[in-house]
Parts: structure tokens; sequence; C-alpha cells
């Protein structure tokens, strides 16, 4: 009889749950310095061993070891540290798991050709969201938002529609872990005003960042689904305030959730 072949481990034989004894402590300083410096466009190595409570000496053989495999990059002439082009081929494995971007990308270029502005797509990874596509419109003064840039979720157009579809402990949680920090006067740094929002948006169906992050600039947004239901990615169009008054906001309100349908339909969700 032929026995089938054993299916790859994903863990060792002899694993055990206490994390100290899974984690490899050289690997975790490496990882909180590449995490530190992704936070930038550009740090240099003393800011870098400050941030991180390490050594520059250390702090320089992780970076050296990392430049070895292009995972950083460094500029002689001003002698800062960069993100390099080997973490950008590791990050985007992690975006070919679904394709979201893919589905969206064509509908995304629609929604920037019909409104005339930038057009972005973020998910929410570690409770902030984070932007993964853009299609950028070609007017001089713009919006940008480049893949891979961070937010706070109370004060973006995508983060408040993917919130508007959390429940109200899991909104409160990241109000408590990640604070209201204020922008603007007109950033909402509450969490009771911010769950009136969060109700607004839900019942109107799509979410508005009125100058809330930054001054001059508006962004309207709309939750993208999974089959399942799930708010998996929030889509937005943002561009500055002198064009994008209130009042067009609100009437573009309807296409972002109109074109954000679209990209939950492709993904398999059902609004039958």
């Amino acid at each position: 009889m032929t026995e089938s072949p054993k299916r790859a481990r994903g863990r060792p034989r002899a694993f055990h749950d206490n994390q100290e004894s899974k984690t490899i402590q050289s690997l975790d300083r490496a990882l909180t310095i590449l995490e530190c410096l992704s936070g930038d466009d550009g740090r240099s190595l003393s800011e870098l061993a400050q941030d991180t409570g390490q050594s520059p000496t250390t702090a320089y053989r992780v970076l050296s070891t990392f430049l070895l495999h292009d995972i950083v990059e460094f500029e002689e002439s001003t002698q800062l540290w960069y993100i390099g082009t080997g973490a950008f081929r590791i990050g985007s494995v992690f975006l070919n798991r679904t394709n979201l971007l893919q589905r969206s990308r064509p509908i995304m270029q629609s929604l920037m050709r019909l409104t005339g502005e930038t057009a972005n797509l973020g998910i929410e990874r570690g409770d902030k969201v984070l932007f993964v596509s853009q299609v950028e419109t070609t007017e001089i003064i713009r919006a940008f938002f480049p893949p891979g840039t961070q937010s706070l979720m109370h004060a973006s157009g995508i983060g408040k529609v993917l919130l508007a579809h959390y429940s109200e402990d899991r909104v409160r949680q990241i109000a408590k872990t990640q604070g209201l920090t204020w922008f603007t006067d007109k950033t909402i740094t509450n969490t009771d005003n911010l769950l009136e929002e969060l109700d607004i948006i839900r019942h109107r169906g799509f979410g508005l960042d009125d100058e809330e992050n930054t001054l001059g600039m508006r962004c309207v947004s709309a939750p993208v689904f999974n089959a399942f239901g799930e708010p998996v990615a929030g889509l937005s169009i943002s561009g500055p305030t002198f064009r994008l008054t209130t009042k067009v906001a609100e009437q573009i309100g309807p296409e972002v959730c109109a074109h954000a349908r679209k990209i939950s339909h492709a993904l398999g969700a059902s609004y039958d």
C-alpha cells in the first residue's frame, strides 16, 4: 500500500505557545528598524538608532544586511537610509494574494475620468488605513496618497466608511488604542461624536473627509465588501476644496458608491 505524501508543516513539531520561545530576538530588532524606516521619507542612522532604542552599531549592521538584499537603500549625498526595491517586491506578494487591486483598477480609472479627481483604494491594516492603489488626476493641484501611505482611520474618508461597518466595541477600541489625533479644527476628536458621524455615513452610504486631515483637501469615500459582506476596502476620490466643494462632494457621493459596488460585485458581493 502506497502512503500519501505528508503535507509540509507550517510549524515545527516541537512548537510551543510561549511567545518568547518562538521568536528570534535579532530578527525582531531588525524588523523594528525596517518598520521605523518605512514611516518616513529617509532616516539617518542616528535617528533610526534613537527611535528604535538600539545602538548605532547594531542598527548599522542590520541596515547593511538589508542593503545586500535591496530591502533598504542608502544615499551617500544625504547620508539617509530609505526603503528599497526589495521591500517593494516582497510587499507586492502580499497585494497579489487578493484580486482586489486587479479588479479595482479599471473601476478606479473610470471614477477618476468621471469626477476629474484622484481615485484612491485603501484597506485596514493595524487599525490604520493603508493606501494600496491610486489613479491620479491630470490636474496640476491634486491629492497624492502613494501606495504604502498610512492614515489614522478617524481622519480619513476611507477610514470612516470602514469604521461605519465595524461594531461599536471595535470602533471604541480603535479610538482608544490609536487615539483621535487632532489635525485640523475639523478633525473629530471625541469618540461619541465619531460614532454619530459613522451613523450618518451608514444611512447616507458614503463618507466625507471634510478637511479633517489636511486643510484645503476634501475626500468622498465608499466601502467595498467581499463575498461574505465584510468591509475589506474603501474607495475614494480626493481633491482640493476649491474644486471639490461641499455641493460637488454631495453630488459625487452616489457615483463613488456605485463604483465601490462594482468592485464589491467583482469580489463576489451580492446586492440582491
